[in-house]
């Protein structure tokens, strides 16, 4: 256009020179004969003519260029919009993908922060579990297998504890990063649509609708933006958000597992340690059954020394009773006269009744006192055998009733 223009001002200033010598050469002829000069005068409408002829040539020369370009900048103008409208479909789509993402982390975060909190109470419950234990008796204070799977449970609630918080950090930050790749797009998507808005604007105005106020078409400093640059904005933007997607779905998928993992982990534990539960409380139970007929049997063995010590007891006062007798007849006899203190049969008979006697009462007394020694062993066993059953009634009351009521309200799941 500016070529065309400038060659148009050139011979616009030519044509004014070639008049105005041609006045000058004719006022002189003039002025000389006092006539007009009239082949001065058609060479010089001859000349007006070709100008008036190459103005309108100029005319349709320009308003065909005008024409052109006019065209041109309506295609153009089309093709942006095009183009605009194609990204912007493409940012649309990556946006939705990203926000359905972000919904899905959300929903999923919610699930780890729900089974955070159902890692709590079975926590909770298995720590005062130990704790219950531990007020057994010093006899069954030991570390048995129940007190392992306990101790087995609690590691892996704490370990599932730690990692699901670790999960949750990792989706927050994830959600972050989306959130932040969403307003990218989101930015862009407003940009591009006041873009295509004013664009086709643009190809909706014509020399009718334009209704600018004075100054307005001014047009602000910007700065320029190549066309591969702003091609490559979008697809950054694309790029970017497409790449936390992909991040968000893997992670999505990790934590799926996660949750999958630890729960058929601490449902494998509870397991091991509600099977150690039911195992100990029937051996416990059947240990205190065998101590209980020990007990009984005992008791009964006590009861029997008692009696027998009554028997012995019996048996002695009888037995003092025929030795004074017998002490008295030779008491007696010894009052015969002289001669008449012979041993004969009743004598030696007599004598020998009180030996016997004297002998079988001093067993009597040996055996009254080991039975009183053997009754003092058996209170002591029995003492035994009863604290030994207190222990075990105990221990079962802990581990069936305590424990049990402590772990069957809820369900230890992730």
């Amino acid at each position: 256009m500016q070529p065309l223009f400038e060659s148009t001002l050139l011979c616009e200033r030519a044509d004014l020179s070639v008049g105005t010598r041609a006045m000058s050469a004719l006022k002189p002829s003039l002025q000389q004969v006092g006539e007009p000069d009239l082949g001065h005068i058609q060479a010089m409408l001859n000349h007006h003519e070709l100008f008036r002829g190459e103005c309108k040539r100029l005319i349709v020369e320009t308003d065909q260029v005008c024409e052109r370009m006019h065209d041109d900048n309506v295609k153009h103008l089309d093709q942006r919009v095009r183009e605009i409208q194609f990204l912007r479909k493409e940012l649309e789509l990556k946006l939705e993908e990203l926000v359905v993402e972000i919904d899905a982390l959300l929903n999923i975060k919610s699930r780890v922060v729900k089974a955070l909190d159902a890692c709590k109470e079975p926590l909770r419950v298995t720590s005062l579990c130990l704790e219950e234990r531990r007020k057994r008796g010093p006899s069954a204070r030991l570390h048995d297998d129940v007190n392992a799977e306990l101790r087995k449970e609690k590691l892996v609630l704490e370990e599932v504890t730690v990692l699901l918080e670790n999960v949750e950090k990792q989706i927050t930050e994830q959600i972050r990063l989306n959130r932040s790749a969403k307003y990218r797009l989101e930015k862009d998507l407003t940009e591009k649509s006041t873009a295509e808005n004013i664009d086709a604007s643009c190809l909706l105005m014509n020399v009718r609708s334009i209704n600018l106020p004075d100054g307005s078409n001014a047009v602000p400093p910007s700065l320029p933006v190549a066309q591969t640059q702003w091609e490559n904005i979008s697809n950054l933007n694309l790029d970017k958000a497409e790449q936390q997607r992909r991040s968000s779905e893997s992670l999505r998928v990790l934590v799926e597992t996660v949750l999958q993992q630890t729960t058929a982990d601490i449902q494998k534990q509870v397991q091991a340690t509600t099977t150690a539960f039911q195992l100990n409380i029937q051996q416990v139970k059947s240990h205190k059954l065998q101590i209980e007929e020990k007990l009984l049997k005992v008791v009964a063995e006590i009861n029997s020394q008692q009696m027998i010590r009554e028997d012995l007891q019996v048996s002695i006062t009888k037995k003092q009773e025929l030795l004074s007798l017998a002490q008295a007849r030779l008491a007696l006899r010894r009052q015969r006269p002289g001669k008449e203190q012979c041993h004969d049969p009743a004598q030696v008979q007599i004598s020998a009744h009180v030996q016997q006697l004297t002998v079988s009462i001093n067993k009597l007394h040996e055996d009254v006192a080991r039975s009183e020694h053997e009754q003092r062993a058996l209170v002591r066993c029995q003492v035994s055998l009863q604290e030994a059953v207190n222990t075990k009634a105990n221990c079962l009351y802990i581990d069936e009733v305590v424990c049990k009521q402590l772990r069957e309200p809820f369900p230890y799941m992730v």
